[in-house]
């Protein structure tokens, strides 16, 4: 069996990472032939809950598992690790806005930045998952220089897999069978779900899903809206935020980078924007990604209507505007 690699998750103690560490020592991950040692950070309040999260971990006799490692401390928690994922911090409340969460925000990342600059590999997969996770993926990136910035990038894995969902039902399929729905932008309510270049496979043939939904104003509309404003609605009926769904994703996102993609299919990441369709530079935007030998690449040559430019410029915008207050916020510290 191969060495054990180290993979950390911040936010240990909370409500995401209780479903995502059982995932990943499971191999759901890294694969069923990954050993694995888990490093589990958190902030000093949360000791006590994180060791009943040891303490579970250990009653799921997991064979994966090597080592849990819990600790208060980030030298620690990023010692030689191979994976971050990172999911401590401020959760947004109903009627919070992301903006509010902002500088609170920024200032772990950039602490845990400098920490993965310090301690972690040089060629560790870093995914942002707390939010705001695309501006927060940025400033760690920025505090972490011997890290390549290929390496950062945040979620919107959840975002498709909301709008995959939204699919499928309206075209009466299963799950598996849409593929290439894409997460433009932030991880916000300015994102654009696109299903313009998505596929459907009914019966034995692939149909573009514009065909397949049979509702063009459907996937302009409320298919749009419903996936911008997914995550406030499951926080009103829950009153919590996404937690499952939220574990799952990053999941499917590290599993990914980690696997590759199979031939004809891309998936959504936030990554560094090199300008491709006339996305603002050096921002982390959302786009679609193929993924092999754990390099992604964005997908080129896509064709975008006027309605796309449109909602793509609007969630750039955002972008930018985030990531100089998240820099002004991190100037005065």
């Amino acid at each position: 069996m191969a060495e054990p690699i180290r993979v950390v998750v911040t936010g240990a103690a909370g409500q995401i990472a209780y479903s995502l560490l059982y995932m990943i020592a499971r191999g759901e991950v890294f694969g069923k032939d990954q050993p694995l040692i888990l490093h589990l950070l958190d902030i000093p309040p949360m000791v006590g809950v994180l060791e009943g999260v040891v303490m579970e971990l250990a009653d799921c006799a997991l064979p994966l598992l090597r080592e849990v490692v819990p600790t208060t401390d980030p030298a620690v928690a990023f010692k030689d690790v191979s994976a971050a994922f990172l999911v401590g911090a401020m959760p947004r409340k109903e009627g919070m806005e992301r903006k509010d969460l902002l500088s609170a925000n920024v200032k772990i990342f950039k602490a845990q930045g400098q920490a993965l600059d310090k301690y972690a590999r040089k060629d560790v997969k870093v995914l942002v998952v707390g939010n705001p996770a695309n501006t927060n993926a940025v400033v760690c990136s920025f505090y972490a220089p011997s890290i390549p910035r290929e390496n950062f990038s945040a979620m919107t894995r959840l975002d498709q897999n909301r709008a995959t969902a939204q699919i499928a039902a309206k075209a009466k399929v299963p799950i598996s069978d849409v593929k290439n729905v894409i997460i433009w932008g932030n991880h916000s309510s300015t994102q654009f779900p696109d299903a313009s270049h998505a596929v459907v496979t009914v019966g034995n043939a692939e149909k573009p899903a514009v065909e397949a939904v049979g509702d063009a104003e459907f996937l302009k509309s409320s298919f749009v809206e419903t996936v911008q404003k997914r995550g406030a609605a499951v926080i009103a009926a829950r009153k919590m935020s996404s937690a499952m769904s939220a574990a799952k994703a990053a999941c499917d996102h590290m599993h990914d980078w980690w696997n590759g993609t199979a031939p004809g299919q891309y998936v959504s990441m936030g990554v560094i924007s090199d300008g491709s369709y006339d996305a603002p530079k050096d921002v982390i935007y959302s786009f679609p990604v193929e993924i092999k030998n754990k390099q992604w690449k964005i997908v080129q040559g896509l064709s975008l209507d006027d309605f796309a430019k449109s909602k793509m410029a609007v969630t750039g915008k955002e972008l930018l505007e985030e990531k100089n207050e998240a820099m002004a916020v991190c100037n005065a510290d």
